[in-house]
């Protein structure tokens, strides 16, 4: 079967529309963000009740400033790379509240709904995942700090991918015990749990779904741009 052309760069930009609706409608379903996201929205949801104009894509942006100084100082050096990220990170929060207008349309309240919505928040993160895997436009800050860490330590990125996880799903807890109480659940709930355990292989069977069917090309020579 002859492969078509995937241009990377319409994947960097499926990713980022993708990836902000699955948010949207996994905050819809309630049942707890994936783990990455977590604790940019238990502060959001903190932050909102003082200063309304805080929204979920704010504070997610904000986090990935705050993640992308960190590898700066982890690193001691600057990468373009990392500003562009920065720069994905503000698009992706514009796009998400932009989803998060959108999705509030949508009925809720009853189990069976929000089950739906959480499944379609899951597989659509996985698969906006697996798209930016086949792209050279620097990505958020999550994986950023990712990649530059396993360069920086010399160890499997998937380690530390699964380390890092592990660091915010803590995060997310303390910051909800921290914010709203001993106890009190905000943001990490059973659904992130399980977002971590079908997260991984989702991604590895999009990925190997989409290098089937297409062959992802780049369409402007920019790639040193984002180095």
């Amino acid at each position: 079967m002859k492969k078509r052309v995937f241009y990377t760069e319409v994947s960097y930009v499926l990713g980022l529309v993708i990836m902000a609706f699955a948010a949207a409608f996994t905050e819809k379903a309630d049942f707890g963000m994936s783990m990455v996201v977590a604790p940019a929205y238990i502060i959001h949801l903190k932050v909102s009740q003082i200063l309304p104009w805080f929204s979920f894509g704010v504070a997610e942006y904000v986090f990935q400033g705050v993640l992308v100084i960190i590898t700066a100082i982890i690193t001691r050096k600057f990468k373009k790379s990392y500003l562009f990220s920065f720069v994905t990170a503000v698009l992706y929060g514009t796009l998400l509240d932009i989803a998060m207008k959108i999705i509030s349309a949508l009925p809720d309240g009853q189990f069976a709904i929000r089950v739906v919505w959480y499944i379609l928040g899951t597989v659509l993160c996985s698969f906006a995942v697996s798209l930016f895997f086949h792209t050279y436009i620097s990505p958020e800050a999550y994986e950023l700090i990712v990649k530059e860490l396993s360069q920086k330590l010399n160890c499997n990125i998937n380690k530390v991918k699964t380390a890092y996880d592990c660091f915010s799903v803590v995060l997310g807890i303390i910051l909800s015990f921290s914010f709203f109480g001993l106890g009190v659940f905000e943001g990490v709930k059973l659904g992130t749990i399980i977002c971590a355990v079908v997260n991984g292989f989702l991604i590895g069977r999009f990925s190997k779904m989409l290098e089937h069917f297409f062959d992802f090309k780049n369409k402007f020579n920019l790639e040193k741009y984002f180095k």
